[in-house]
C-alpha cells in the first residue's frame, strides 16, 4: 500500500459516525482481544519469539479498535491524537520485537513448529476477516488508516508466522523464527512512521485553522 496521506480532511464526517463501522470496530476488537490471549499462552507454550510478538500486536489492536470507538464521531484533532498515539504504540511494539529477538538469540530456544503453525493458521483466519470488513474504510484519515494498516500488517505477519513454523521444522533452528520476528518489527516501525507522519499533518492543519479562527479567517473543515 502507498505511503500517501489524506492530510485534507477527505473522509467525509459521515464516515466516521457510520454505524456499520462503529459495529466493525466492536467486531475486531473482540477478535483481537480473543487471539491475544491465544497467542500469549500458545506462544510461551512453543517458546516462538513471533507468536509473542504477534501476540503483543493483537492486544495493542485491540487497544487501538478501543482509542477508535472512543474517538468515533469527536472533533477532527482527537482523531489526529489518537492516531499519534496508535502509531506511537506501533513504533514501541516494532522495537519491542527486535529486543525479544536478541534475548532468543542469546538463549538459543528452538520453539515448537506444530504449536506455530496451528496457531498461525487461526490468527490468519481472524485477521483477515477483520481486514477484509475494514477495506471500505482505509482511506479514510489518520485515525482510520492506521487501524486499517494495523489489520493489513497482522495477516501479512501471520502468513510469515506460518512460513516460521516450517522453516523451524525443517531446520531444527530458531533462526527462521528469529526473521520473522525481525519482520515483523520492519513492517510495524514503517507502518509507526507512515500514521505518524499523517497524524501530524493533520494536527498542522487543525493548529493553522485555529489561528485563521483567531483572526477572523476561514472555518476550519
Amino acid at each position: 500500500m502507498s505511503d500517501s496521506c489524506c492530510h485534507h480532511g477527505c473522509t467525509p464526517p459521515a464516515a466516521t459516525q457510520s454505524p456499520r463501522y462503529r459495529r466493525v470496530l466492536w467486531v475486531a476488537l473482540v477478535i483481537n482481544a480473543a487471539m491475544f490471549a491465544v497467542e500469549i499462552g500458545g506462544g510461551m507454550q512453543a517458546g516462538s519469539v513471533s507468536l509473542l510478538a504477534d501476540a503483543v500486536d493483537f492486544f495493542g489492536d485491540a487497544t487501538n479498535y478501543g482509542l477508535a470507538l472512543l474517538v468515533l464521531g469527536m472533533a477532527s484533532v482527537w482523531r489526529a491524537r489518537a492516531a499519534l498515539f496508535k502509531g506511537l504504540t506501533m513504533g514501541a511494539f516494532g522495537l519491542f520485537v527486535l529486543g525479544r529477538s536478541a534475548w532468543s538469540l542469546a538463549a538459543g530456544v528452538v520453539p515448537d513448529a506444530f504449536t506455530m503453525g496451528a496457531i498461525g493458521v487461526l490468527a490468519l483466519v481472524a485477521n483477515v476477516v477483520v481486514a477484509v470488513m475494514l477495506y471500505a474504510w482505509r482511506e479514510g484519515d489518520a485515525n482510520m488508516r492506521s487501524v486499517w494498516l494495523c489489520s493489513r500488517n497482522d495477516a501479512i505477519g501471520n502468513l510469515a508466522v506460518m512460513a516460521a513454523a516450517f522453516g523451524v521444522f525443517g531446520t531444527g533452528t530458531n533462526w527462521p523464527d528469529l526473521v520473522v520476528a525481525v519482520v515483523m518489527a520492519a513492517l510495524g516501525l514503517s507502518a509507526a512512521r507512515s500514521v505518524i507522519r499523517q497524524a501530524r499533518g493533520e494536527l498542522r492543519d487543525e493548529a493553522y485553522n485555529v489561528r485563521l479562527r483567531a483572526n477572523g479567517g476561514l472555518r476550519a473543515k
